[in-house]
């Protein structure tokens, strides 16, 4: 017969007065579960870092390193040079489709201040795990400095969903158009998700139709009403829709370079639908600076158009290596920035002490927002209203 055998609770004797009387006490903690370590913020943190590694060095294990060495020794001072000028072009670019945004939701972004701002936030996309913590920096000195750190974070999100259109868009005219790899499982699946698309907006009509007014359909119509003053306003539209544009051609072209320089000969017909998928590829969340899926979808592209999977790799490297280069600029932001408040912050605090009170400057910058306190507490950056939602977070935006 077999006996469960059970956890009984520890019991401490104690004392009182000569007297020992039994206490329970609190049985031992169990260890944490599986699951619950899983999901510790720790290893969400890391997760995609770890990933994007692990991706990068199985494809190197795989296909070894030659073509990829030889790629990066090609990369001459002209291809340097070339990078620096795209990257210009296309942050100074996306500054001002910035500022546009921003501009459509009532907050007054300089195009200089938004260009250094911009330089700061691609470097770091580009240093930092994730390739997406300089967007966050970005989206929230951006709503302190405004005094409205919603109004400030949605211009931000706003900014990068205009740039995922005109990728969405465009690629998908490339791949539906042009000789790739996927052309036919994009023909055959586009009328499905495009059925699936009218679908489920015909149910979220129906529904919002049939139901009362609620708080959170309210903020939602705050937020698609600032959406459309942000992009598709008529002052803004064409701006927006031009930029992005520009943009997008300017990341295609470095793609282009990045091939040249590693060697390949493809046409840029046959370039660009890889480009796409590329590019799709570097916005999942599972990367180091980029590298990581990027470097196995254009692998795994390369190799199903006949072009080779070690040169993909190669391409995707030195695309990604031309993509740092273009970005340095906001490391020279970044400390200049830091040097000035620095010397600003020292400068005050001698004022002040001299004076015996804070400066003018100090209480106007320090003292006065309290809107702009109120609204940091308030982390779900589409909603209007800023009461709502959880205490903002890197991993919310």
């Amino acid at each position: 017969m077999s006996v469960d055998t059970v956890r009984a609770p520890v019991v401490r004797r104690e004392s009182h007065g000569g007297a020992r009387t039994d206490v329970p006490t609190a049985a031992t903690p169990r260890r944490r579960k599986a699951p619950a370590v899983v999901n510790s913020p720790a290893v969400r943190t890391h997760f995609g870092t770890v990933a994007g590694v692990a991706i990068l060095g199985g494809l190197l294990w795989k296909l070894g390193t030659g073509v990829l060495l030889d790629g990066l020794r090609r990369i001459d001072a002209t291809t340097l040079l070339i990078a620096l000028v795209v990257g210009l072009v296309t942050t100074v670019l996306s500054a001002w489709r910035w500022a546009l945004v921003a501009r459509g939701l009532k907050i007054r972004l300089p195009l200089a201040t938004a260009v250094g701002d911009y330089y700061r936030s691609l470097f770091l996309n580009a240093a930092l795990p994730g390739g997406v913590l300089g967007d966050v920096h970005r989206a929230v000195r951006h709503g302190q400095s405004a005094g409205d750190l919603g109004r400030g974070v949605r211009s931000v999100v706003l900014e990068r969903v205009a740039g995922q259109v005109a990728l969405t868009v465009v690629g998908a005219g490339m791949l539906l158009t042009m000789p790739s790899p996927v052309r036919a499982e994009v023909r055959h699946f586009a009328p499905l998700a495009g059925l699936a698309a009218l679908g489920a907006l015909a149910v979220v009509v129906a529904l919002r139709m049939n139901k009362a007014p609620s708080r959170r359909g309210r903020a939602l119509r705050a937020t698609l009403s600032e959406a459309r003053e942000g992009l598709l306003s008529r002052r803004n539209w064409p701006g927006v829709t031009l930029s992005s544009l520009l943009i997008l051609a300017g990341h295609f072209a470095l793609f282009v370079l990045a091939a040249r320089v590693a060697g390949s000969g493809a046409s840029v017909v046959v370039l660009l639908p890889l480009a796409v998928l590329a590019l799709v590829a570097m916005g999942l969340p599972l990367n180091v600076g980029g590298f990581g899926p990027r470097e196995g979808a254009t692998a795994w592209a390369f190799g199903a158009a006949g072009l080779g999977a070690s040169s993909g790799v190669a391409v995707a490297v030195v695309y990604g290596v031309l993509s740092f280069v273009a970005a340095l600029p906001g490391a020279v932001v970044l400390v200049a920035r830091w040097y000035t408040g620095l010397r600003a912050g020292s400068g005050t605090a001698g004022a002040a002490a001299g004076h015996g009170r804070p400066s003018a400057e100090v209480m106007s910058e320090k003292y006065v927002p309290k809107e702009s306190a109120r609204l940091a507490s308030s982390s779900f950056p589409f909603s209007a209203e800023p009461s709502e939602g959880r205490p903002m977070t890197p991993e919310s935006v």
